[in-house]
């Protein structure tokens, strides 16, 4: 029985599935994005999200505590000086899981795991979008509310009398 065990074994032995999900938060911390299963994406954000709320706190125990995981010093590196700087402000929810479809082999559900604050495109997107002023009534302006133009004369142009050619036929 499996009473209270919340974690997905993956079918794998203790000692690959932590070497594994080290390697792809090594992966996901160097590459900012990876695409993998489905069921992988979601052990590896409940794997590397407490990493990095842990590198948030710049010390030397919680540096040594995200090295018994990672067991990669330029990996250690990059998420205490790059990702931890990005996402100092925001209370968790780091990754980002989007579903792709699925893999043509064995039709297992795929995915792209990637690091919120880093995904350029959907950070310009949300920039551009400003919200337009919104009025209770439906958004239509008085003629008063308008800025009042300036009129320039309004000449009517003047047609030059050409004259007709009939064709004949």
């Amino acid at each position: 029985m499996r009473h209270s065990k919340k974690f997905n074994h993956l079918g794998r032995t203790s000692a690959h599935r932590k070497a594994m999900l080290s390697n792809m938060a090594n992966s996901l911390i160097f590459h900012k994005r990876i695409t993998t299963t489905l069921a992988k994406a979601k052990a590896l954000r409940i794997y590397v999200e407490p990493l990095i709320t842990k590198a948030k706190d710049d010390s030397t125990h919680s540096r040594r505590v995200v090295f018994e995981y990672l067991k990669s010093k330029t990996a250690v590196a990059m998420l205490f000086r790059d990702v931890a700087e990005k996402v100092a402000d925001r209370p968790g929810g780091y990754t980002r899981i989007l579903k792709t479809g699925n893999r043509i082999g064995d039709n297992a559900e795929m995915c792209i795991i990637e690091l919120v604050d880093f995904n350029e495109n959907m950070l310009a997107a949300k920039e551009s979008k400003a919200k337009p002023a919104k009025s209770r009534r439906g958004g239509k302006k008085k003629v008063a509310d308008a800025a009042p133009a300036t009129k320039a004369p309004v000449t009517a142009p003047v047609a030059e009398s050409a004259p007709e050619v009939k064709s004949e036929e």
